[in-house]
């Protein structure tokens, strides 16, 4: 009963701490999706060359989104056009960085440990990416010449059928009104009375609509698994990775990579380790591992890039951390941190309302996604 109750409270926990950063980035997702048009991301960022996984790489870098608010984010831009390799250096760039995390590593660890954890998190992007462009690209084809040739069969036997009831009779002339509220870009068969709200429409459907119940499995799941893997973690972790000095680096990897945690509030966990004498190489794996990856975004790559990509994603990140790891031991070997900032956040009203918002989102996609699954099984027996 006490791991029952430990593990609500680490799944409230975990809610309250993604919820608003996930909500926050589906918005800003659906905003970037009507201003910025698909054309620019898919010129810019569609190709499968190195200079489209930099410019992604550099798009990430600045941006405050933590490794939950991300995801929509990358669904968003891969969407639009961007290839994998684009979506992946994305995706793995913009968590471990973002203007606040790089003002927040200046000022508990200094200017040489911020310039190191910068330029590490785009190398290990560009690298990713790359690797995704030369050896993940065809996996996606692959995946749209089977949907093609599905979609092909499941028609083909309804094409006659359908043919012979189209009469011209069926055939409208569109109202002059629809025309232009089509071309107005409005989603919805009202009529476009403001430009303004009609974005605001645009942006919320894209949003909570389209994004959201992309994610809503890999998210429900995830959601369950970092609670559970939070309760797993022992109270005395720095006590163990002191006593196994050798074994550290292995033992953050196993902790960060499905662990949650933002970039900003790894920082005071990372000091922690140090303090307590774990290596600064160890405490930057964990800097660099665990807010480029979390268990929600591991599902969410495999689902939106397929199994190789998310192969490329995890070898990337766990062997680039744990190299740059040793890298930053080997330059500190003469440097002692004296001075270490611990914050500690309490959550708010908005975390609990936007934790409430999500899995209210979540739950019903949920139920709506099981609910279309049975109504098909249930057609398919019933013609067998």
């Amino acid at each position: 009963m006490d791991y029952i109750i430990l593990f609500v409270n680490a799944l409230v926990d975990l809610s309250n701490a993604m919820a608003p950063y996930i909500l926050f980035g589906l918005l800003f997702a659906g905003i970037l999706h009507e201003l910025v048009p698909d054309t620019i991301v898919k010129n810019h960022l569609g190709k499968n060359s190195i200079m489209s996984v930099i410019k992604a790489t550099l798009f990430g870098v600045p941006l405050p989104v933590c490794s939950c608010g991300v995801i929509p984010l990358a669904t968003g831009i891969k969407k639009s056009g961007a290839s994998n390799g684009s979506t992946l250096a994305f995706l793995i760039s913009t968590p471990i960085t973002g203007v606040d995390s790089i003002l927040a590593t200046y000022g508990m660890f200094g200017w040489a440990f911020t310039i190191y954890r910068v330029l590490t998190s785009m190398v290990i992007s560009i690298i990713a990416g790359i690797l995704t462009n030369f050896y993940a690209h065809d996996e996606e084809e692959q995946k749209q010449e089977l949907k093609k040739q599905s979609t092909a069969f499941s028609l083909s036997p309804n094409i006659k059928a359908s043919s012979e009831k189209i009469s011209f009779s069926t055939i409208q002339t569109p109202k002059k009104e629809d025309v232009e509220c089509t071309e107005g870009g409005c989603c919805s068969t009202e009529s476009c009375e403001s430009p303004k709200s009609c974005i605001g429409k645009r942006v919320v459907s894209y949003a909570f609509g389209t994004l959201l119940k992309d994610i809503a499995s890999p998210l429900f799941v995830g959601l369950l698994l970092g609670a559970l893997i939070t309760v797993a973690i022992p109270e005395n972790l720095s006590e163990i990775l002191v006593h196994y000095s050798w074994l550290s680096y292995i033992i953050v990897i196993i902790i960060a990579v499905p662990m949650y945690v933002c970039a900003t509030a790894s920082l005071p966990i990372a000091a922690g380790l140090m303090l307590a004498g774990v290596s600064p190489g160890a405490a930057f794996v964990f800097l660099s591992a665990g807010p480029a990856t979390n268990t929600v975004t591991i599902g969410v790559v495999k689902k939106m890039l397929g199994t190789r990509t998310l192969y490329i994603y995890l070898g990337t990140i766990i062997v680039g951390s744990v190299l740059f790891g040793f890298g930053l031991d080997y330059l500190l070997r003469d440097v002692s941190v004296s001075e270490l900032v611990h914050i500690h956040e309490e959550f708010g009203i908005v975390a609990w309302v936007s934790s409430l918002i999500l899995w209210g989102f979540v739950l019903y996609y949920m139920g709506t996604s099981n609910n279309s699954s049975y109504s098909q099984r249930e057609e398919r027996e019933m013609k067998s």
